[in-house]
């Protein structure tokens, strides 16, 4: 039987909803998770990194931007960011589960936002101040690259592109492609993961 993953979409994968939790200082959490999406027991740590980076980036931001979390699973990273920073999110992901989860994770963690069906940027209309995305790294580097390349036409200007990668899984290489498009800075490195910020040449 082939690997089941979080990218793709499995109607037959038993539900078994649990209750994570996470605190950003003093603001608690509390996120469901299920099987068949990624990080479906603990938080995961790179998405921990990448948020609280970004958040500790983004103290004074205006009320009205907004953000865009790719690939957002059950909406860890545009829930926090959009709750500590008081800004609207949106959520796209291919997986229906995921979606299901996240919707309902906006509702429990009272945020202003909204979680929709969308193969990277496919059914993405708007622009935004902000796109933030722990890419899927098991769905491949063109897929990657589609992810972190095409965030370019959906971002304001002076707009930002936010993502975190493993060494050991390309983030050199990556970051190299990038420098095409974008003016790429570290801004965090932990346990082999580092923390990227794009924004357009």
């Amino acid at each position: 039987m082939p690997l089941e993953h979080y990218f793709t979409n499995n109607t037959n994968l038993k539900s078994e909803i649990r209750t994570l939790t996470y605190s950003y200082k003093n603001t608690p959490f509390e996120f469901f998770s299920d099987n068949g999406v990624f990080a479906k027991n603990k938080i995961d740590y790179a998405s921990k990194l990448l948020v609280e980076t970004f958040i500790e980036n983004h103290k004074e931001v205006a009320k009205q931007s907004t953000l865009l979390d790719v690939g957002c699973g059950y909406g860890f990273l545009g829930i926090v960011a959009g709750k500590i920073l008081n800004i609207n999110i949106e959520l796209v992901d291919i997986n229906k589960r995921a979606l299901h989860l996240c919707e309902r994770n906006i509702k429990l963690n009272e945020v202003k936002g909204k979680a929709y069906e969308s193969n990277a940027y496919e059914c993405v209309k708007n622009k935004y101040e902000y796109i933030i995305t722990n890419p899927p790294i098991r769905a491949g580097k063109n897929t990657v690259l589609e992810i972190l390349k095409g965030a370019k036409n959906h971002l304001l200007d002076n707009g930002e592109l936010w993502f975190v990668i493993n060494k050991d899984q390309g983030a050199k290489s990556t970051e190299k492609l990038l420098k095409e498009c974008y003016n790429v800075e570290v801004l965090a490195k932990s346990k082999g993961f580092y923390v990227f910020r794009a924004k357009i040449n």
